[in-house]
């Protein structure tokens, strides 16, 4: 896939849209150091007021080993999205290896029962331009 696709899913009415983008200035692939930014819209295209109040990723490098990351909210925000409003943000992520990919789960709540329910984020790929041409064997 190129590197400007957008992977987009929607669950319960939030549509979770990322495009990832490999940042050669802040990588060192000499050392080992692969940077990316993504950038992700949460539309709110749904019928009831929601917030994101914590978000968990599960960030897996080219050689199959992965990490767990959980926080509150997203960029130090849990934003509050009426139906039609998007919030966009732009955060980032190193590895150890030229490529690998992500995947997410926001928690959320609709805000007038406090209802929880998780929205998933699409799993999308970190490529960069130091991968190693695939073989066969």
């Amino acid at each position: 896939m190129a590197k400007a696709d957008e992977f987009s899913e929607t669950t319960r009415g939030i549509r979770v849209t990322v495009r990832s983008f490999y940042l050669e200035d802040q990588s060192e692939p000499a050392r080992g150091h692969f940077v990316w930014a993504y950038r992700i819209a949460i539309q709110n295209e749904g019928t009831e007021t929601v917030q994101l109040l914590k978000r968990s990723w599960h960030i897996t490098d080219a050689q199959g080993r992965s990490q767990q990351v959980h926080g509150e909210g997203v960029v130090g925000e849990q934003p509050v999205l009426q139906p039609g409003e998007r919030f966009e943000y732009t955060s980032g992520t190193p590895l150890h290896t030229p490529s690998g990919f992500m995947t997410g789960t926001y928690h959320m709540v609709v805000t007038e029962t406090r209802e929880p329910f998780d929205v998933a984020v699409p799993a999308f790929s970190l490529d960069s331009p130091h991968q190693p041409a695939s073989r066969l064997h």
